[in-house]
């Protein structure tokens, strides 16, 4: 009796994300696939492509994948699921979410110099909900953690990736009327 064929790799990485309890690096996927990392690193991308219309997405955050509800399904998925879909974020816990998303890794006194105020609690705040975690230590004094977003950040915020992020305002040219400011 032979062996039966495999199913395309795409369906074989479709299945193994669909399982994964957590996101999954290209090497994982590749093995378990029984595929190299090059077919897999350029089907996963394509698999992205395929899912971005649909009510699975696949997202990329760190050089891990795992597949994620859609954004705009999230409300019958609750419904369903019969929890609440809302999540409201302090001022603070927004600006500190944001500094972290854009210059990460990023230490706690670089957040608080950005801030101008401590940001502690936030952080440890959002900790707890998994939206960031500690990525590495910086090299110097006291060698502080290095803060990153997490694939929960995502999740939450509807985002296939880091990439996805929209450009900061000041990496956009001045306005040809704004004032210019001498420091």
């Amino acid at each position: 009796m032979s062996e039966p064929h495999p199913p395309p790799l795409d369906v074989r990485l479709e299945a193994l994300l669909f399982v994964a309890a957590e996101p999954v690096s290209p090497r994982r996927l590749a093995q378990a696939a029984g595929a190299s990392l090059s077919e897999v690193e350029a089907a996963l991308p394509r698999l992205q492509a395929v899912l971005a219309h649909r009510g699975i997405r696949l997202q990329e955050h760190r050089g891990r994948w795992q597949l994620t509800t859609a954004p705009e399904a999230g409300a019958w998925v609750a419904g369903f699921l019969q929890v609440e879909n809302t999540v409201r974020f302090s001022q603070a816990a927004l600006e500190t979410l944001a500094i972290v998303a854009y210059r990460q890794p990023i230490t706690r006194p670089q957040i608080d110099a950005i801030r101008g105020v401590s940001s502690d609690g936030v952080l440890r705040s959002l900790l707890s909900k998994g939206l960031i975690e500690e990525v590495g230590r910086a090299e110097g004094p006291g060698r502080p953690f290095l803060y990153g977003t997490t694939p929960l950040f995502l999740e939450v915020f509807g985002l296939p990736s880091l990439d996805a992020l929209p450009p900061l305002e000041e990496d956009q040219p001045p306005a040809e009327d704004a004032p210019v400011l001498k420091g």
